[in-house]
């Protein structure tokens, strides 16, 4: 794994910034998310204004002037790299079976609406009960199986609204 940030400011400035280099840099943490930075003779005074570090968004001021930073680490570009993305179940439009097996209960029903991590059904799967529990907040607008049903793996099961 590549252990270098990328850093992008604003829409036009993006970077990579090896451990290396940010270990070397002569920067001085002078207040709460205040530094100071001297680079390549210049004086740079950088304030962190607002920050989401679970997104790796960052409002920061330079010299007075205000940039949006995203930074991203060697995990997050690898993450990226394999598809997979923080919150991605949030814009799930439909569930199927993640594998095959028998469909115990239906806990939820047509209209109706759920939270995050509600439980939707069970399935039944190599002789052990899976809760199937939602991804995301929304209503279900159809239920494609039935209590006792046999399913196929990646066979719908539920669809959102």
């Amino acid at each position: 794994m590549d252990n270098s940030y990328s850093v992008k400011v604003g829409e036009d400035f993006d970077l990579k910034l090896s451990k290396d280099t940010i270990s070397s840099l002569d920067l001085i943490k002078n207040g709460e998310g205040s530094y100071h930075l001297l680079k390549d003779g210049a004086s740079y005074h950088i304030k962190i204004v607002d920050s989401d570090f679970n997104q790796g968004k960052y409002t920061i001021s330079i010299n007075g002037s205000e940039y949006l930073t995203s930074i991203h680490t060697p995990l997050d570009e690898l993450i990226q790299k394999m598809g997979f993305a923080v919150n991605a179940g949030k814009n799930v439009d439909s569930i199927s079976a993640p594998m095959p097996g028998l469909i115990l209960d239906i806990l939820v029903e047509e209209g109706q609406e759920v939270n995050e991590e509600d439980q939707l059904l069970i399935l039944e799967a190599m002789k052990m009960e899976n809760i199937i529990t939602s991804p995301r907040t929304g209503v279900i607008k159809k239920i494609s199986v039935s209590k006792g049903d046999a399913v196929d793996k990646k066979q719908l099961l539920i669809e959102f609204q």
